[in-house]
C-alpha cells in the first residue's frame, strides 16, 4: 500500500447530487443490503459513489474501517477529529494509518484552538459543560468538514452500547444531509481484533490496555473487564455520546 500525507480536503468540482437522489439510493441501499457483509456494503459503496464525494471518519482507536473502505476505494479521505485534547497514543495512530494504509488522512479541526476556547469559556470545558465541548470540537467541525460529500463511513458497532444496537448498515443522516454507512455494524470487537491481526492494520495501543474505546483524553478512562466498552467515555457524567451519532 503507498503511504499518504495528511492534508485538507481534496479539491472537488463536481456538484452534490440533489438531497432527493442520494435519500432514494441510501433507502434503496438499506433495502437491498440489509444483511449484507461489511465487503458487500463497501463495493455497493464503490459502485454508487465517487471516491472524492466518499469519507471515512476515523477516531483511530484502530484503522479497521479505513482499511476495508481502502480495499475497494483505495485512497479515500480518511476525516480526523483533532479536539487538541488526544492521547500522544492517538496520535502516533494516525500517524501510522496515514503511512500505512492507502488513504489520505485529513486532519479536521475546530475553529478554536484549546487555549483560545479556555480564554472564551474558561479552562477545562469539557469537565463543566461536556454537551458543550463535544459541540464545539467534534460536532461542528465534522459537520463543516462532510458538507462536500455525498458519503461518509462510520466505524458504529451494535454491541458498544444500548444507544447503538438498532444501528444500520446504510441510512440517511438527516442532520449532516448525506448517506451515513456502517458497514462495521455487525461486527463483535473480538471480529474486529481478528481482521485486525490477520491484515496487519494499525491498532492504538491504548486498545490493549484498558480502553475498548478511545475518546479525548481527559473523558476517558479504561474499562474493568465485562463492562460496558463505553462506560469508560465520560465517566461519572450523564452522557453517553459525543453528539455524532445523534
Amino acid at each position: 500500500m503507498t503511504a499518504t500525507n495528511l492534508g485538507s480536503p481534496a479539491v472537488r468540482p463536481l456538484e452534490l447530487r440533489p438531497v432527493a437522489e442520494l435519500r432514494a439510493v441510501a433507502e434503496r441501499g438499506a433495502r437491498e443490503l440489509e444483511n449484507a457483509t461489511a465487503q458487500e456494503v463497501v463495493a455497493w459503496v464503490a459502485e454508487n459513489f465517487r471516491l472524492e464525494r466518499t469519507a471515512v471518519a476515523c477516531s483511530m482507536a484502530d484503522a479497521v474501517l479505513p482499511h476495508v473502505v481502502a480495499s475497494a476505494l483505495p485512497g479515500v479521505d480518511v476525516l480526523f477529529l483533532d479536539t487538541g485534547y488526544h492521547f500522544v497514543e492517538t496520535y502516533v495512530t494516525r500517524d501510522e494509518v496515514a503511512r500505512a494504509l492507502d488513504v489520505r488522512v485529513v486532519d479536521v479541526k475546530p475553529e478554536q484552538t484549546v487555549a483560545e476556547q479556555d480564554a472564551e469559556f474558561g479552562a477545562e470545558l469539557f469537565s463543566r459543560d461536556p454537551n458543550l465541548c463535544c459541540a464545539r470540537r467534534k460536532v461542528e467541525p465534522l459537520r463543516r468538514a462532510l458538507s462536500g460529500y455525498e458519503l461518509w463511513f462510520t466505524g458504529m458497532r451494535r454491541e458498544e452500547a444500548p444507544t447503538r444496537t438498532a444501528t444500520p448498515l446504510i441510512s440517511w443522516d438527516e442532520k449532516n444531509g448525506l448517506v451515513k454507512v456502517n458497514p462495521l455494524a455487525a461486527w463483535t470487537f473480538d471480529e474486529l481484533l481478528d481482521y485486525a491481526t490477520a491484515n496487519d492494520v494499525p491498532l492504538n495501543l491504548l486498545l490493549s490496555n484498558g480502553y475498548p474505546s478511545i475518546g479525548c483524553e481527559p473523558c476517558t478512562k479504561p474499562v474493568a473487564e465485562g463492562e460496558d466498552p463505553r462506560s469508560g467515555r465520560w465517566a461519572g457524567l450523564a452522557k453517553t455520546e459525543c453528539g455524532l451519532h445523534q
